[in-house]
């Protein structure tokens, strides 16, 4: 009865850490950095490459908008808006997540059970096909 309570308590412990989200943290300077006249053409430069996509240029016309109405509503955004969207851009590129990371999780407790399983009690789990 003990060996079962402590098997089911390192399960539940083993998926809490499982599925907590992974969060990053570091030291922020305590005055704001200013961005640079170059910061802001690397932004705009990376807004235009997204926005040569041709599904963007696509929906975008679909909307109703030209090509001079977005050239002229890019150039009315501030710096730290300018610098937002570039950075939501660059996050969409590159988090793309498949959910890899979660079948990985799952299949790491599933044999951390069979482990725990087969080391506690002396029945055999066998996984057949």
């Amino acid at each position: 009865m003990m060996k079962t309570c402590i098997v089911w308590l390192l399960v539940a412990g083993i998926f809490v850490l499982g599925i907590t989200p992974r969060l990053d943290a570091a030291f922020l300077p305590s005055q704001t950095m200013h961005e640079t006249l170059s910061d802001r053409m690397s932004d705009a430069k990376a807004i235009q490459s997204a926005l040569e996509n041709k599904l963007v240029r696509q929906r975008l016309h679909d909307l109703g908008f030209t090509s001079q109405e977005i050239s002229e509503k890019l150039a009315l955004l501030s710096d730290d808006q300018l610098h937002g969207i570039a950075q939501k851009i660059d996050d969409l590129r590159i988090g793309q997540d498949s959910g890899l990371g979660i079948v990985i999780a799952v299949l790491v407790i599933i044999i951390l059970v069979i482990v725990i399983v087969n080391l506690t009690t002396g029945h055999k789990v066998v996984v057949t096909r």
